[in-house]
């Protein structure tokens, strides 16, 4: 079963923006494309409005309620139609384990969408699209990315992060869920988890641990929906040496002095900026295969998404 990503349709290309053009992604079109299953979807044209159009935005009307409308005539509103499509379309969008909206669209953005007062005065970029807002409320946990966001190296490292491990996830409870498979995916997401977060690393470790104490279908999404949250915190340099760090102390018994200073001198490089994360990855893999463990083979630090992509390097 392959990873599905819903996609705003013009990000891969579809010429159905307003002005009949497009915002083909580089990277979802080409690096991304081979490794995924796309969901295209441009809810502006699934509520028939035609290609080209007139712009639509996000306004307040008289009773301060946020309205989809047509820019030059905002008597002519489709918020009804795009909250009745997407309440239709949501129920069929379960098994995405990622999506990529069109960055500033006020039917798609997932930020910085701009507003407008009932006047028509700009109230600056404080909105969200009105179909991405519904889907991110229905789906909590879905890993969501903007396309403009994703030219950003360490962003979208990290969205691929996440839909990664969602998938990941999702394959785990495919057949159901169990407190035996939920320990087992969560033993081998602890290093990955550090590196996000050390707080979600204890905190999830905590909610493992209590697991009885929950409903089976309320403990699976709460800890899907945990996960996600502090998996959108930027691993930082300083939380890879920390990890790096402890992995390298599995070795410290086995490893010569020589590869010992081998070793941690990469990370210290890796630590002040000189080398990728790729460079002691690949050392502590080698020694890894030198010296099986099986706690750390099954680790998903070591290759949290498709090597292909090139995204430690």
């Amino acid at each position: 079963m392959a990873v599905k990503i819903g996609i705003s349709a013009c990000v891969l290309g579809a010429q159905v923006r307003f002005d009949g053009g497009h915002k083909a992604s580089t990277f979802c079109t080409q690096q991304l494309k081979p490794l995924v299953e796309y969901v295209p979807v441009c809810p502006e044209q699934a509520i028939g409005m035609s290609v080209p159009r007139p712009p639509i935005r996000l306004q307040y009307n008289a009773e301060q309620q946020i309205r989809l409308v047509q820019t030059r005539d905002n008597s002519l509103d489709y918020t009804e139609q795009m909250l009745s499509f997407t309440a239709k379309l949501l129920p069929q969008l379960a098994d995405l384990s990622g999506y990529i909206v069109c960055a500033k669209s006020p039917s798609c953005g997932m930020e910085r969408v701009k507003l407008y007062d009932a006047e028509g005065n700009n109230l600056g970029k404080q909105a969200v699209g009105l179909y991405t807002r519904q889907l991110m409320q229905h789906y909590p946990w879905l890993p969501v990315e903007e396309d403009g966001r994703l030219l950003d190296p360490a962003l979208k490292e990290n969205f691929i992060a996440r839909v990664f491990a969602c998938y990941d996830y999702q394959q785990s409870m495919r057949d159901g869920f169990s407190i035996g498979k939920l320990v087992a995916f969560h033993s081998r997401y602890k290093f990955q988890l550090l590196a996000h977060s050390p707080q979600a690393y204890r905190q999830l470790g905590r909610l493992v641990a209590e697991a009885k104490l929950f409903q089976p279908q309320e403990l699976q999404l709460r800890y899907l929906t945990e996960l996600m949250q502090a998996m959108r915190q930027i691993a930082s340099r300083k939380q890879h040496t920390n990890v790096l760090q402890h992995l390298q102390g599995f070795f410290k018994k086995v490893l010569e002095p020589a590869s010992r200073a081998e070793l941690s001198e990469l990370i210290d490089r890796y630590r002040r900026g000189f080398v990728p994360l790729l460079a002691p990855v690949t050392l502590l893999q080698h020694h890894l295969r030198r010296y099986p463990n099986q706690y750390l083979q099954q680790q998903s630090y070591f290759a949290p998404y498709p090597e292909q992509l090139g995204l430690r390097a």
